[in-house]
């Protein structure tokens, strides 16, 4: 049987393995830690979150929710191992991102058709089946062989951003609350109020705190889905209560009352010892972050175990390169999987692994493409970013509006039938494979 090459062990290439190994391909995986390791990243194994523990709410009316059930269906070897590393989150799919890294890791390591190569990838034999998934902080070698394969000067980079996490014993115990909005989870938040005047003094100092140059950077285009907390300030002095800091669905004890403004801290590992700020990615320098976060009454003298930070985001323009199964149009032996492909968020990513290491097994072995309908989330997903307008293309998280969009309709009438025909096709497909 022909050998496949993935290179990029993080997500989606993970998945994509997983998804060839246990059909007995042989399968040649490439990553460049522990030798190198990119400004964001800091595990040694595989599948490393980096910018939350978080993979999104589980509840099905959530669209992605009806994608983790989908992937679980399809037996998703990175959504199985969330689910035996999670963390209390409400419902939210929050995993132990050291303990989730180390089991995918293992599993991997554990079949014997694997041969895993500890280096940096700069270009590779476009006659080889392929599976690219090096990710958003794809090195720029290998983005300069990227776009000699895509002939396109059209590369898209935008900036990606790392929240802070503090130590939960160095909280000010007077000024939070423990509470998941509407009661809804089993309280696994803990929720910082801030009343008109502090919220006041806190958004003009976050407005004009000292920021990091970002001179290594092509392109100051921020992300709408990852956004610098004080890029999102900036748009007025509201937009932080309709975002992040929105205090709906939750009451202060205290007061009875909703608070003015709310952040709220999300457990970072199982012993909640440690906790991340939810939505405060950031691009502020170290020492303003201590200080304007510190202005936050529940944080005045707040321990971080993790300062923000902000690292490059690489992505491709899919409608004008890549087909509805995540292959190159010029190349159908080469996949490009992941946030590379055009794709935004971490469950979107396995999803396409796992599409992808499906099809590169009918691929190489002569068989009918499996295709997973555009009503489907994990097939909605493919469909929008190749059929997206490639001259204002932007990635995207998954929504129903995706898959409202890919069907023409303008809005939801029936969600439930909506979701029960995405299950049963997975159901069906799952039959096929």
């Amino acid at each position: 049987m022909q050998e496949v090459n993935i290179i990029g062990a993080g997500l989606s290439g993970c998945e994509a393995c997983y998804q060839l190994l246990k059909r007995g391909v042989k399968v040649n995986l490439f990553e460049m830690k522990p030798k190198n390791f990119t400004p964001a990243h800091k595990n040694p194994n595989f599948c490393e979150l980096v910018c939350s523990n978080s993979l999104k709410s589980v509840d099905l009316e959530n669209a992605k929710g009806l994608l983790k059930k989908e992937l679980e269906t399809l037996d998703s070897l990175v959504i199985k191992v969330a689910y035996n590393t999670r963390v209390p989150a409400g419902k939210a799919l929050s995993v132990d991102r050291e303990k989730f890294s180390e089991e995918v890791t293992k599993v991997l390591k554990s079949y014997k058709n694997l041969k895993i190569f500890s280096e940096e990838v700069e270009s590779f034999d476009l006659s080889k089946p392929t599976i690219l998934a090096t990710g958003p902080l794809t090195t720029q070698k290998l983005g300069n062989f990227i776009k000699k394969i895509i002939k396109s000067e059209k590369d898209l980079y935008f900036f990606d951003a790392i929240a802070p996490i503090v130590t939960q014993e160095s909280l000010n115990t007077e000024h939070y609350f423990i509470q998941d909005r509407y009661n809804k989870g089993d309280a696994d938040y803990i929720n910082c109020p801030m009343n008109k005047e502090e919220y006041e003094v806190f958004y003009n100092e976050l407005i004009n705190a000292q920021t990091v140059q970002l001179k290594d950077f092509e392109n100051k285009k921020v992300f709408e889905g990852c956004m610098p907390v004080e890029v999102l300030a900036k748009r007025g002095i509201k937009s932080l209560l309709f975002g992040p800091l929105k205090p709906m669905g939750l009451i202060d004890p205290k007061t009875n009352k909703r608070p003015y403004a709310v952040v709220q801290l999300r457990k970072e590992n199982l012993s909640a010892d440690m906790f991340n700020l939810v939505g405060f990615q950031t691009n502020l320098t170290f020492k303003e972050q201590k200080r304007v976060f510190g202005l936050i009454p529940a944080l005045n003298n707040a321990e971080f175990v993790r300062y923000g930070v902000m690292h490059k985001n690489m992505f491709i323009n899919a409608p004008n390169v890549l087909n509805e199964f995540y292959q190159l149009k010029e190349y159908p032996n080469i996949f490009i999987i992941g946030q590379l492909s055009g794709i935004e968020g971490y469950v979107e990513s396995i999803s396409s692994g796992l599409y992808a290491g499906i099809n590169m097994y009918n691929l190489i072995n002569n068989k009918k493409f499996v295709k997973l309908e555009k009503f489907t989330a994990i097939g909605s997903l493919p469909y929008y970013i190749t059929h997206a307008k490639p001259e204002n293309f932007q990635p995207m998280n998954m929504n129903f509006g995706i898959i409202l969009d890919n069907l023409g309709l303008q809005n939801c009438k029936n969600k439930v039938e909506l979701i029960n025909n995405a299950i049963n096709e997975i159901l069906r497909v799952k039959g096929e494979i």
